[in-house]
């Protein structure tokens, strides 16, 4: 069975930082560019970033660049997000999402249509 598991959320202060892993299972995770999404109360999802097959290339949201790093481990079939200065507004629903298709591989925007396969999700709250 085809599955992908997020885990590392929870509460942290603002200014804190949180990693959240991505597991897969049931698949090679290796041969998917991996993306991360958000979804506060309220609010569309949104795409955060984005890392390639091979890992040699990243992309992020304007929101989170400089803060948020986006690492994968092949070997474990894991993809990281570490987030740092965190902000209230930063509180959401993580989600992690294999892209599908012919370019399964590569990060190309983040409509949601183009990755096949979804995390369950994890709780971040940002808050004092």
């Amino acid at each position: 069975q085809l599955q992908l598991v997020e885990s590392g959320g929870g509460l942290v202060q603002p200014g804190g930082s949180l990693r959240l892993s991505c597991a897969a299972s049931g698949f090679t995770m290796g041969y998917y560019a991996i993306g991360w999404f958000r979804q506060a109360p309220g609010k569309e999802r949104e795409g955060v970033s984005c890392i390639t097959s091979s890992g040699l290339s990243t992309d992020y949201a304007d929101s989170v660049k400089g803060r948020f790093t986006i690492s994968r481990d092949n070997a474990k079939n894991t993809v990281y997000l570490q987030m740092n200065s965190l902000k209230p507004e930063d509180t959401a629903v993580y989600y992690c999402a294999a892209r599908g298709g012919p370019s399964r591989g590569y990060c190309s925007g983040y409509s949601a249509d183009t990755y096949n396969y979804w995390g369950q999700g994890t709780q971040v709250t940002v808050s004092s």
